[in-house]
């Protein structure tokens, strides 16, 4: 494969970030175009057979209607919430801890997202958070950062570990690599701790700056002042909270597996900071707010409004019942995927179309009771009652949510199938690697002793392409380890470089930008949105690579250390 055909790969996303970073273009007018020059490369450069690329488009419309499922369920739990007077109650409930919108994006984001992010995964917590956001008084913009920027730390261990146990699990030759481990007095189970334990270590040091940033970037992109100097008095507490979650969260990795660092780090960070905010305890002296929504300019607002609705919402809902709702679906998400009886029950439902147009290795399936969408319109439906609604609130809950799904699925029934195309384009006539694999090989050629310090990076470019840590994983953890091997560096390392990166690359994949977008309003600002996650998810990877530098050359991290490969 020559690097002009290789370098190709690289079309549809750069073709797709100078669309709507450079020239502003929605996504709704790009991605159509994007998809199109993904065909015309798949089919005349890479010879991908025209059956595949339409088995490719069919996976990606049945993906895109899983998604669509869960900004379903995200906007009518938070419209049933409007209607029913529960909003009301969270916003008091907030207010009762503290005014101050640098503590509540920590807590609300931070905590409560990374609480939500470990249970399902699945982009979710972008999409509970950021509505939440909006309907206590954050500008849509600013929530819908503060959502995505969530999609990082906690990534790798959300869904309860599904990136790492199925992403790095799967990703990998276990047979080989359990061979040779054997052969050294080792075995695939230690190696895949070592693995879980570097990453959770990782996480840890890089995302003890993440809340910083996340009061940063508010303060300083949407503060009257313009400025980061209003910031400075909440760091402490930021840095506060995010201990609280980063010292359970990387004890957990390392002593009981990937399966709860995320869940339990935020329980126990929420446990400790929320106290700890009503006792005063490192918060600044004095409160900070937005403007008044009057001056907001116009791309700061989205088209959904969650305000009071005095006129239809019950008196009397306490904070807790308010709350009741978000607890409730933060313990059936938890319960759906560690029972195995539950979790039967709810994949029992399953749409699926296996070897899609004859391609064994193309399928999809939607388990509409088990994406957290179903859990979502599931808890949705017993709001209506636990709160006394009548049939006409409940009637507007659904309508307006309903018109919000328009513009997301048309968005998404382009950006999804490219993603797939990219994906699926392994095999064809030409005996090219698949698209993503090639621009792994580019960005990495070259490197030499410098590749740890990139290898985060080529884990996020597999995450902006697929919009799915697990997948990147899939895709590239065994291209990574082979790196890695030939380099003669830890592959333990590599492979944990790798899900961290992907992990951050999150924060900026086009069809989470799109589905978060979705729920507070904000479609057809993607460039924007995209410019001001680029800055955590730059720290991430820099940070990532830079630790990965340290960690082999100056703290000697390598595989006679480990173990041997």
């Amino acid at each position: 494969m020559t690097s002009l055909v290789s370098m190709s790969a690289f079309f549809p996303l750069i073709f797709a970030g100078i669309l709507i970073v450079v020239f502003k273009m929605s996504a709704k007018r790009a991605m159509p175009l994007v998809l199109l020059s993904a065909v015309l490369i798949a089919l005349f450069v890479w010879h991908v057979p025209v059956s595949r690329v339409v088995a490719s488009c069919i996976q990606g419309v049945i993906l895109t209607v899983a998604i669509v499922w869960v900004i379903f369920g995200a906007i009518l739990l938070l419209k049933t919430l409007k209607f029913s007077g529960g909003i009301h109650a969270i916003r008091t409930g907030f207010c009762s801890i503290t005014p101050d919108r640098r503590v509540q994006v920590v807590i609300v984001a931070w905590l409560f997202g990374s609480f939500i992010e470990g249970a399902s995964g699945f982009g979710t917590p972008a999409a509970v958070v950021a509505p939440l956001l909006v309907a206590i008084g954050f500008p849509a913009l600013a929530a819908l950062i503060a959502g995505l920027m969530i999609q990082s730390t906690p990534v790798s261990f959300g869904a309860v570990g599904l990136p790492i146990v199925l992403g790095v699990g799967g990703g990998v030759n276990q047979q080989a690599i359990a061979a040779e481990l054997a052969s050294k007095g080792s075995s695939w189970d230690v190696y895949f701790s070592e693995i879980v334990s570097t990453v959770a270590v990782t996480h840890a040091i890089i995302g003890l700056l993440m809340p910083t940033l996340m009061v940063l970037i508010v303060v300083r992109f949407f503060g009257e002042e313009k400025s980061w100097r209003p910031a400075l008095p909440a760091i402490p507490f930021a840095l506060f909270a995010a201990a609280c979650f980063s010292v359970p969260y990387c004890l957990v990795g390392i002593f009981f597996g990937p399966e709860f660092p995320s869940i339990l780090g935020a329980m126990i960070g929420l446990m400790i900071v929320v106290p700890a905010a009503r006792k005063g305890f490192l918060m600044p002296k004095d409160s900070w707010d937005f403007a008044p929504p009057s001056s907001w300019p116009r791309h700061w607002l989205g088209t959904i409004e969650v305000k009071d609705q005095a006129d239809v919402h019950k008196d009397g809902i306490s904070v807790f019942k308010g709350w009741l709702p978000y607890v409730v679906l933060a313990a059936l998400l938890v319960l759906s995927r560690v029972s195995a009886d539950v979790k039967g029950m709810l994949q029992s439902v399953d749409i699926s179309w296996d070897a899609i147009l004859g391609h064994s290795d193309i399928s999809a399936s939607f388990q509409p009771l088990y994406v957290p969408g179903g859990i979502l319109v599931f808890v949705a439906l017993i709001t209506i009652f636990m709160h006394r609604m009548d049939r006409k609130s409940a009637a507007m809950a659904f309508s307006e949510s309903a018109r919000v799904l328009v513009s997301a699925a048309f968005v998404l029934l382009f950006t999804v199938p490219m993603v797939r195309i990219l994906i699926n384009s392994g095999v064809n006539d030409a005996g090219f690697d698949s698209m993503p694999i090639a621009m792994a090989h580019v960005a990495s050629s070259g490197l030499g002793d410098f590749y740890p310090l990139f290898a985060p990076t080529i884990g996020a470019l597999g995450a902006f392409i697929a919009g799915s840590n697990t997948v990147s994983n899939l895709m590239l953890s065994e291209f990574q380890f082979n790196v890695a091997h030939g380099l003669g560096l830890s592959t333990v390392l590599m492979i944990s470089l790798q899900a961290v990166g992907a992990a951050a690359g999150n924060m900026i994949a086009i069809h989470n930008v799109v589905a978060a977008s979705a729920t507070v309003g904000m479609l057809g600002n993607e460039g924007i949105t995209l410019r001001k996650t680029a800055l955590p998810t730059l720290y991430y990877l820099s940070a990532t690579g830079l630790f990965g530098m340290l960690a082999i050359y100056v703290f000697g991290f390598n595989d006679s250390l480990m173990w041997p490969f």
